[in-house]
């Protein structure tokens, strides 16, 4: 049994070991108390599994937090304060690690001398990720932002002149987006050390537009987002997919239907058509997260207005639905506004009852 089955498994058995006053193993590598009948992790897990439309609707929102708070005690402490006070159902430890600058990559054949960055260069978002899950896993799922090795190449090469390399000639690139995938799973295993229950994977580079040859996605893009998708998939028990829009839009989703990932997180905007979180839901197969424009209402809007809005999107919820944005919300958004729309979501699913 692959260890994700195994901890799937020993998930779904938490209601067994309550009656058994045994702890139940609910994460990667970490035994914890039965979850009460309103516990977050369980609630959220169990949306993996539900047969029909759960009553609770789980929800979460994310931010980058400044500067100040991106390592040590301080990124910490900002994270479990956000957790705290906006109320959602899970913790979203936002990635701030970036990717060293490698301006000596000019042509494809230099792709070949990119250096592998190891367990040294992550130690401090490592860090963080170990104190989130010693003070808040037993509270709720701890999950990681995952950028995929297209998205660190980009930033550490420039967009432009990696998707120039990858057109011209994608067999020499592979050899350097080898090494960052490798570098990334260095960072994927220590993260699963230190007892994260899964990630939030990101990626890009299949958007309209963004190669002039279309097939250079599925060549130069797709393998290595698969190596690292799968991993995390095999290693923990609740992933995000997340088609990520922040740069271009899409006309086509169909190159990620198949990707690993317990939820998928993307825009409901796909070419001139809008989806509704269902509609998203059916075509992945699996629950759909979000339903909120990251720079709308949640953004600008008064408290019943954004409440409105919560109660409008949710009209139409997918049957297995977080509440979320398409991604990350702008850094200075009010919190108070997270916090309403998220209590909206649960209010939302108390009215049902």
């Amino acid at each position: 049994m692959r260890r994700r089955d195994m901890l799937k498994t020993s998930g779904g058995a938490a209601v067994a070991a309550m009656a058994s006053g045994l702890p139940a193993l609910t994460g990667c590598a970490e035994r914890l108390p039965a979850p009460s009948p309103r516990d977050k992790r369980q609630l959220v897990l169990d949306l993996l599994g539900a047969s029909q439309a759960p009553r609770y609707i789980p929800a979460g929102f994310f931010i980058h937090f400044g500067e100040e708070n991106h390592v040590g005690q301080p990124a910490i402490d900002k994270h479990a304060e956000y957790f705290r006070y906006t109320g959602m159902d899970f913790v979203k430890i936002q990635y701030e690690a970036g990717f060293p600058l490698h301006p000596e990559i000019e042509r494809p054949e230099d792709w070949a001398g990119l250096p592998m960055h190891g367990k040294d260069f992550y130690a401090e978002q490592v860090g963080v990720v170990e104190g989130l899950v010693k003070a808040l896993k037993r509270d709720a799922l701890v999950i990681v932002t995952l950028y995929s090795p297209f998205m660190l190449a980009c930033g550490s090469i420039g967009a432009e002149r990696v998707v120039e390399h990858m057109e011209a000639d994608p067999e020499a690139v592979r050899k350097g987006m080898d090494v960052i995938t490798e570098s990334l799973l260095g960072f994927v295993g220590e993260c699963v050390r230190v007892g994260v229950d899964g990630f939030y994977a990101s990626t890009q580079g299949g958007e309209a537009g963004r190669f002039t040859r279309p097939e250079s996605f599925k060549e130069s893009v797709m393998p290595s987002d698969l190596r690292v998708q799968n991993e995390i998939n095999d290693s923990c028990i609740f992933n995000i997919l997340h088609v990520c829009d922040y740069h271009l839009p899409y006309d086509d989703l169909s190159p990620f239907l198949d990707y690993p990932g317990d939820v998928v997180n993307s825009s409901l905007h796909v070419g001139d058509e809008t989806m509704t979180p269902q509609a998203a839901s059916e075509l992945f197969g699996r629950p759909f997260m979000g339903g909120l424009e990251r720079k709308g209402i949640i953004v600008n809007g008064s408290e019943e207005e954004i409440r409105h809005e919560v109660q409008d999107v949710l009209a139409h919820a997918a049957d297995r639905q977080i509440l979320g944005a398409d991604c990350t919300l702008p850094a200075d958004v009010a919190w108070e506004n997270i916090r309403t729309a998220i209590q909206a979501a649960h209010d939302f699913q108390r009215s049902q009852v």
